[in-house]
């Protein structure tokens, strides 16, 4: 049994989870197990106004700083007596975009002892689908599966069966898309149309590198899927286990996509699913969901509550 410490810094939050992982039985039937001993997640939004300006501001390094030492502080609790716990940093879009991305830098050092790793769209994606997969095998869908990651600053789409074959990482996610185009409360027709033709041309150059029409399976990762989720199944409150390995459809997608493009902000916080970290992006989210489900052909997306952090977990042992 080995204790990890796994964190994963994006464009809109920063997220912890500490694990125990247990390596399978030496029969080659016996699986590896993951079993959470904390899992947080903090909004922090720490690629605010990075698209416009290229930097990270020095009110979103402190938000983002203020949760990573909350985690420090956990991850030093939940010691295993053995030694420091195995920890990694990673850090996605909104870094790799930034050019006082050192600011950042330092300040995890300082913090956690251990350099993040600001790693490439390629990488995210790999992570992410070692994540999402681990699971699926309960529901033994089809393969290949396209595994879809939509954060804050970027969107990875990964092509697989057992492991990614085919990624691309894209500048389109909930925080930019909301930063560039929908402004108003509620945005206007043309804020969403203009919103969707971005989104769809960055869909189409996919397409360019990763075949989607192999795919059989299309799985959902983040908070903009798992909170759609939790709409379309009208939970009263964020229930992961009811909504980890839910299969939704595209009726339902985009019924939930034109709610929450339509809702004032008071409105779409009024949802018992909605953290009030997304009220202001989650629209975005829905779009980027929604357009996917149109452009590439799924009849369903099967959500999942494991994603990236818990790859980053993996890949410590």
């Amino acid at each position: 049994m080995t204790r990890v410490a796994a964190i994963d810094c994006g464009t809109n939050s920063v997220r912890l989870l500490i694990a125990d992982i247990a390596a399978g039985g030496g029969d080659g039937e016996g699986v590896a197990t993951l079993t959470d001993v904390e899992r947080r997640m903090e909004i922090v939004r720490l690629g605010e106004g990075v698209d416009q300006t290229g930097r990270l501001s020095p009110a979103a390094l402190e938000r983002t700083f203020t949760a990573m030492r909350g985690y420090a502080e956990l991850i030093e609790r939940h010691g295993d007596g053995h030694g420091p716990v195995k920890t990694r940093v990673v850090a996605t879009s909104a870094t790799r975009d930034a050019a006082n991305r050192a600011d950042f830098v330092s300040g995890v050092v300082d913090i956690f002892g251990v350099v993040p790793e600001v790693i490439t769209g390629d990488e995210e994606a790999g992570l992410s689908f070692t994540g999402a997969t681990r699971e699926l095998a309960k529901l033994r869908p089809a393969r290949p599966y396209l595994i879809v990651d939509i954060g804050g600053g970027s969107t990875e789409i990964v092509l697989g069966s057992s492991s990614a074959d085919a990624a691309r990482s894209i500048d389109i996610g909930c925080v930019r898309m909301t930063e560039r185009h929908l402004r108003d409360d509620p945005p206007s027709p043309e804020q969403i149309s203009n919103a969707a033709a971005d989104i769809d041309a960055a869909l189409a150059a996919v397409r360019e590198t990763v075949p989607v029409d192999e795919a059989r399976t299309l799985v959902g990762l983040a908070g903009s899927v798992t909170t759609v989720a939790g709409i379309a199944l009208d939970l009263p409150r964020y229930e992961p286990d009811r909504i980890h390995l839910a299969r939704i459809t595209a009726g339902q997608v985009h019924e939930v996509t034109r709610r929450l493009l339509h809702a004032t902000r008071a409105e779409r916080a009024e949802f018992g699913v909605m953290h009030p970290g997304r009220v202001d992006v989650i629209g975005a989210g829905a779009l980027i969901l929604d357009r996917i489900m149109r452009e590439y052909g799924f009849g369903a997306v099967v959500v999942s509550e494991h994603d990236i952090l818990d790859g980053i977990a993996w890949s410590l042992v």
